[in-house]
């Protein structure tokens, strides 16, 4: 029997310079308990990950994403991520948390100390190693377009 990794689809959302983050459920059972990630979750049976990003993101803060851009597919023994970016086009506030603890825009300097203050738990929380290793390579790799999103 083999054991096939799973595969998920994630999305960075991004608006003036900071990124998107849900505080995930502090519940030991899930994966990553009470930490900053993606948004995003498992690709279903016959969807595709461009597919699953976008059904996920509705599902968790009720935002449509009308198009999304590949960034990178991390492959780990046990799990593929495939990371998609795109901008966030409404205020936080426009959100509806249907998944996760709190929602909160973070900046390229908490993700790069690797923790963030929630309000929802009124303290500062990590963000998940592979989450924080993605946005880091998408500040290095992807800088220019935060530059021009930030200045318009």
């Amino acid at each position: 029997m083999t054991n096939s990794p799973v595969s998920v689809s994630l999305a960075i959302l991004y608006r003036e310079g900071q990124f998107l983050m849900q505080l995930r459920d502090d519940i030991p059972s899930i994966v990553y308990p009470g930490v900053w990630g993606l948004f995003g979750g498992h690709i279903e049976p016959g969807e595709t990950p461009e597919i699953a990003v976008k059904r996920e993101v509705i599902e968790e803060i009720g935002y449509e994403l009308s198009e999304v851009l590949a960034f990178h597919c991390y492959q780990e023994t046990t799990v593929i991520r495939h990371v998609f970016y795109a901008p966030l086009t409404v205020e936080r506030s426009q959100l509806v948390l249907n998944e996760g603890w709190d929602l909160g825009l973070i900046t390229p300097e908490q993700i790069r100390q690797g923790q963030a203050y929630s309000q929802n738990a009124k303290m500062e929380r990590l963000l998940g190693r592979p989450h924080q290793k993605i946005l880091l390579d998408f500040l290095e790799q992807k800088q220019e377009l935060l530059n021009l999103e930030h200045s318009t």
